[in-house]
């Protein structure tokens, strides 16, 4: 939701007395100001926090979204988080905060106007994150091909597009079926699919994409789909300090995905995987990264090989809160290196052999009902799935508000969708 009036009324509106607040515990240690509050990986984030009492303060798009309802947050205030307005913002608010608050951005938009306009934040806020042409080149994903590509690193044929000659060159040298996404997530692109990624599967389907999607961003990249269940989809979540060291990692598996097979994950697992640890933490200390850093690779079913599929970096991601659920304190040791404090322990830094799953319960229920219709999955083994996962992305028992606001949303909106469907019918049937 846009504020109307530009940016000054956005500075003014979340001192209104209609600013959305809640009265919780506060400490001395310096707050922390979550920019994309309006998401799953912004209330986890705000909840983690919250939980060890330090005063957070959220800043989200859409105050009526269901994670900017959580009782985690000692404010919220509303702001284009996705536009660089934003940075205005928060340079209105550092100041009001007594002291140096510490910076999480939660959208990749985010991560990249902070980092892009970090000298006039950092008077007021923490901004643990390496420097912007570091971030950008994670980032953007044609450049973080070719940074793994330099390293030696496994990564899937891939091309940059930017036009029709582009995408034919694509078609012609690629093995379809082909993956298309954004160089950087935008809310564009997800306002054009409503998916992280597509598959496409002929050289038609390719073009058929780049035509109505190069308008909304400025370029694609296209790579081919890695084989593999996913099953075969690990992740690495790390943080590293000033001297590019991990001070923090931890490894999950992704079960389940939503939309299936090339969406978010539904359902992880944790899993002690010490290579794929290990090259998370080469290939974010050899690119020079201070910050949250995110990397998921695909394990070949046959050879056993990984391929780097994409990073995240500067923000936290879904596994997040799952790390800090299995005992691996992530977020934190972000914290006290970002304001100078003792880090947590050696042994509380580092994974495990066991822990909890973590599920996202409405999305992980519609993608159980996609892989059951497939065969590849049982009644019984959802069931057993749900009962032991240990960390919930929005159902909290202590926080209950936003996952109802989710289900009455979701079902307001695939209601909408239903009606436009039923018009559309009535349309084409009266046309005839």
């Amino acid at each position: 939701m846009h504020c109307a009036g530009g940016t000054a009324a956005r500075l003014t509106e979340w001192a209104e007395p209609d600013c959305y607040r809640h009265e919780v515990s506060s400490s001395d240690r310096p707050p922390v100001v979550i920019v994309g509050l309006a998401s799953v990986v912004g209330l986890q984030t705000a909840r983690i926090f919250a939980a060890d009492g330090i005063r957070v303060i959220g800043l989200a798009g859409d105050r009526a979204h269901f994670a900017a309802r959580t009782n985690a947050c000692h404010e919220v205030i509303q702001a284009d988080v996705h536009r660089e307005s934003v940075v205005a913002v928060l340079e209105r608010l550092g100041p009001t905060l007594g002291g140096r608050a510490v910076l999480v951005p939660a959208t990749d938009q985010a991560v990249l106007h902070i980092s892009a306009h970090r000298e006039r934040l950092e008077p007021y806020f923490h901004v643990p994150m390496a420097e912007h042409p570091v971030v950008h080149a994670l980032l953007d994903k044609g450049g973080f091909a070719q940074l793994t590509s330099r390293l030696g690193m496994r990564t899937p044929e891939t091309r940059l597009v930017t036009d029709r000659a582009s995408a034919l060159v694509a078609a012609s040298t690629l093995s379809f079926p082909l993956v298309v996404k954004p160089t950087v997530k935008s809310r564009e692109w997800r306002r054009f699919t409503g998916s992280k990624v597509l598959l496409v599967h002929t050289p038609d389907e390719l073009q058929c994409v780049v035509h109505e999607a190069l308008p909304t961003v400025p370029a694609l990249v296209v790579q081919e789909f890695v084989q593999g269940g996913d099953e075969q989809l690990l992740t690495c979540n790390a943080y590293f300090d000033r001297n590019h060291e991990a001070l923090a990692t931890f490894v999950s598996r992704k079960k389940r995905q939503w939309p299936p097979h090339l969406g978010i994950a539904s359902y992880a697992e944790p899993c002690v995987d010490t290579e794929v640890r290990d090259r998370a933490v080469e290939l974010f200390s050899q690119a020079g990264f201070r910050g949250l850093a995110y990397v998921e690779f695909k394990r070949d079913p046959v050879s056993g090989s990984l391929s780097v599929i994409e990073a995240n970096v500067g923000r936290p991601t879904g596994r997040s809160a799952m790390a800090e659920a299995c005992g691996v304190s992530l977020m934190k040791a972000m914290y006290a290196d970002a304001v100078g404090l003792p880090l947590p322990p050696a042994s509380s830094r580092v994974q495990g052999a066991a822990g909890p799953g973590w599920i996202d319960v409405r999305r992980d229920a519609m993608a159980a009902w996609h892989y059951w219709r497939q065969g590849e999955l049982t009644v019984a083994q959802w069931v057993d799935d749900v009962r032991g996962a240990g960390d919930h992305a929005v159902l909290s028992s202590t926080d209950p508000v936003p996952f109802g606001l989710e289900l009455v949303q979701s079902a307001r909106k695939l209601f909408v969708r239903m009606l436009r469907r039923v018009v559309a019918r009535t349309w084409v049937q009266a046309d005839k």
